[in-house]
């Protein structure tokens, strides 16, 4: 298997110039999620050029979800449909 890896960093922001509180805005760890030789060939083909595989997976998990509530709106558009009269017919 093929570990693939999309590095983060850890960004500060400086509240007042003198200020000693700063605030920090943190990045998601740096984690590996084990894939096939074959599913990374597919992922760096889908990959556009300067896309991060975190922006990637964000894109393709937001597709997903995006596809899972259209379906869900067809069902219960075909539901509706059976259980409803057409005007027409009134």
């Amino acid at each position: 298997m093929i570990h693939f890896t999309d590095e983060t960093t850890l960004h500060r922001d400086t509240v007042k110039a003198d200020s000693p509180v700063r605030m920090y805005r943190t990045m998601s760890a740096d984690k590996r999620i084990p894939v096939t030789e074959e599913t990374r060939k597919e992922l760096h083909e889908l990959k556009e050029p300067g896309q991060t595989y975190d922006d990637l997976l964000k894109e393709l998990a937001q597709q997903r979800r995006r596809d899972d509530l259209e379906m869900r709106f067809r069902e219960l558009e075909d539901a509706d449909a059976d259980e409803l009269t057409s005007l027409e017919d009134v």
